[in-house]
């Protein structure tokens, strides 16, 4: 059995036994087939040197040392897999340190640069002048924005939401996140009522009746897709004169848990919002407090300057 052969191997055993997500699954194969053919006789038969010189390469070919770990743990995955498949009498990988990684600061946007997307965004979707096509385009976007900004969902939660979300019209629904794992998160009075103008115009277009997506689409999941709300997301920062390049919905997560934390709010309530199941990962917003902390203080303590 060549690398290939193990690698398909590896992926139908992680789909079949572990529930792997597509997405997971696609990262997967990704590294491990960058790794074989970098590696020469493949990966499957490669020895600790060798993997090691690999990942010297990739560092030297500017790889963030956080795609260095992934990239190294799906590696030790495949060789864990083969040393318990007996395919292997060795994990190769047992003696590899892992880069370290830093623990940079999440790109953000003030809560002035969100205002003004989402008032363009706004401004858009009340444009009467536009061609039916760029007018269902603009009022989904604009439910989209705001839906992100009210809720902080993951991007690939909010894409695949279902329609009964918009239907039931609460302040309150129910996301299935990582892990499969449900949480409650909130919906602001102009998120329901972005939702609630994107769907009385989605009910204009027969090929979503049936659909039962909030914002479904012709691709393979039958919703839309990350990339395309990521590109459409750039061309509404651009317009609202907000850098395109500064902004993504991973970036608008981050700004709504940037901006509750600023605006007072506990990190234990944030973490439940953002649906991360270990506080340390929702850590990396303690600067945000210690801002806060030292504002408080220079407002309001007697002997503050």
């Amino acid at each position: 059995m060549n690398s290939a052969a193990r690698i398909e191997a590896f992926l139908e055993m992680m789909s079949a036994e572990r529930g792997a997500a597509e997405n997971t699954l696609s990262s997967y194969r990704r590294d491990l087939e960058d790794a074989s053919q970098e590696i020469d006789g493949g990966l499957a038969g490669a020895g600790a040197s060798e993997i090691r010189s690999y990942l010297d390469d990739i560092a030297e070919r500017g790889f963030a040392p956080t795609s260095q770990a992934r990239k190294l743990s799906a590696i030790r995955q495949f060789f864990k897999f083969l040393y318990a498949e007996g395919l292997r009498g060795d994990d190769p990988t047992g003696t590899l340190d892992s880069p370290k990684k830093g623990r940079p600061l999440p790109k953000t946007m003030s809560e002035a640069e969100t205002g003004r997307l989402i008032d363009r965004a706004a401004l858009e979707a009340g444009d009467t002048s536009q061609n039916d096509g760029d007018s269902l385009a603009a009022l989904r976007l604009h439910a989209l924005v705001e839906v992100l900004y009210a809720t902080g969902l993951r991007v690939s939660e909010l894409v695949g939401l279902p329609v009964t979300v918009a239907l039931r019209d609460d302040r309150f629904f129910m996301v299935r996140g990582k892990g499969d794992k449900e949480r409650m998160v909130p919906l602001s009075l102009k998120a329901r009522t972005a939702m609630r103008a994107w769907l009385t115009a989605r009910a204009t277009v027969p090929a979503f009746a049936d659909s039962s997506f909030l914002f479904p689409a012709a691709s393979d999941t039958g919703h839309l897709s990350r990339q395309v709300f990521a590109r459409d997301l750039k061309g509404l920062a651009a317009r609202a004169g907000i850098t395109a390049a500064k902004i993504s919905p991973h970036v608008l997560r981050h700004a709504f848990a940037s901006h509750l934390l600023q605006n007072g709010a506990d990190l234990r309530a944030v973490q439940q919002l953002l649906g991360h199941s270990d506080i340390s990962t929702t850590q990396i917003y303690t600067h945000v407090l210690e801002e806060r902390l030292v504002r408080l203080v220079n407002d309001h303590h007697p002997l503050a300057d």
